[in-house]
């Protein structure tokens, strides 16, 4: 009954999707993915919509609605205050190896982390949609991705680096 309601659903939700992505100024993916989410945790609570193709339509424009709320509320964070005060040759041999060693960490993180956490950590300070547009990804995918690599890149590095 599952499989048969989402198969039937799959391209009705793709293709709303596709029409309201654009007003909200997200990836179409996005939306799916959150769509799929309410109707699975419905499903899963043994209440099917009596009306699937309606209720998809509904949730679809309502899941648009809440991310143009939450795009409004957002801000950027605010610039990193200027380090104003030298530091001293032990302070800067200090970062610089804490440096490389959170690079080396990065470079040994499996599978997607080693290219997310370079573009997290780059100095362009990319947005989450460029980032999930450079890998290829849903932009509603990358912060558990990046909580994942974050769990694995403390468990590489040396206590003295991960506690900074």
């Amino acid at each position: 009954m599952t499989h048969d309601l989402v198969t039937a659903l799959r391209p009705l939700l793709t293709a709303e999707a596709s029409a309201e992505a654009y007003s909200t100024g997200t990836e179409p993916g996005d939306l799916e993915q959150a769509v799929w989410l309410r109707l699975l945790e419905r499903l899963d609570a043994e209440d099917p919509p009596p009306d699937p193709r309606r209720w998809l339509r509904n949730a679809v424009r309502s899941e648009a609605r809440r991310t143009r709320r939450t795009s409004r509320l957002e801000r950027p964070y605010a610039a990193e205050p200027v380090d104003d005060g030298e530091r001293d040759p032990e302070q800067l041999a200090l970062a610089a190896a804490r440096g490389r060693a959170l690079r080396e960490a990065v470079r040994r993180l499996p599978g997607r982390c080693p290219r997310l956490m370079e573009a997290l950590l780059s100095p362009e300070d990319l947005t989450y949609r460029e980032i999930a547009g450079e890998l290829g990804i849903s932009q509603g995918s990358l912060g558990p991705e990046r909580s994942r690599c974050l769990g694995c890149l403390r468990r590489l590095l040396p206590p003295e680096v991960a506690a900074r």
